[in-house]
């Protein structure tokens, strides 16, 4: 019986733990993240010269969306006159620590890549595999993913790769909102 009280009280703190990190605002990105995003912004999308310009979610349709929006999240990534697509900058919590990722977009909101940009943890860094991340490639905004069903979990990096598919999944979610309220 104390076993299952252990259980429930560890559940319970990891819940808690992930409903205060998920509502972490990155106000300011660093410039070791930029330097990152920046890397996978001219990977993905094969350009050398882009503009990445803030696209300002007002606090109260934010309000709406399950991932935050209201500081440096959400950007329009052009090149020349010509829409890229989009990248949502994200921080989700692992076992102990916290990683920052990507969703890189293309312009009809499905998922053209997504990518651990710094994992702070010993354990689990299987969560930054690109054979495992791009199960996450073609997934739409609105559509709903469940880790262990549409997307494979990992075994030794179990709270890194459930937290990121939560991640990704409210990413959609708030993608869907924005285009429901005539954001895009």
């Amino acid at each position: 019986m104390l076993k299952g009280s252990r259980f429930h009280f560890f559940s319970g703190l990891i819940i808690a733990s992930t409903l205060l990190l998920f509502s972490f605002r990155a106000d300011k990105i660093s410039d070791r993240l930029q330097e990152k995003i920046n890397t996978a912004i001219q990977g993905t999308y094969e350009v050398d010269e882009f503009s990445m310009d803030l696209m300002n979610v007002s606090d109260n349709l934010n309000g709406k969306t399950p991932s935050e929006l209201g500081g440096e999240n959400l950007f329009r990534i052009t090149a020349g006159e010509k829409k890229l697509g989009y990248v949502y900058v994200g921080v989700a919590p692992s076992l102990k620590k916290t990683f920052d990722y990507v969703v890189l977009l293309n312009p009809d909101l499905s998922v053209k890549k997504s990518k651990i940009l710094i994992y702070r943890e010993d354990h689990g860094r299987q969560v930054g595999s690109q054979r495992w991340l791009k199960q996450f490639i073609g997934r739409k905004s609105g559509e709903k993913l469940v880790y262990g069903k549409d997307i494979d979990g990992i075994s030794g990096a179990t709270v890194s790769a459930k937290s990121m598919t939560l991640a990704v999944n409210n990413v959609l979610e708030s993608l869907q909102i924005l285009k429901n309220n005539n954001f895009f």
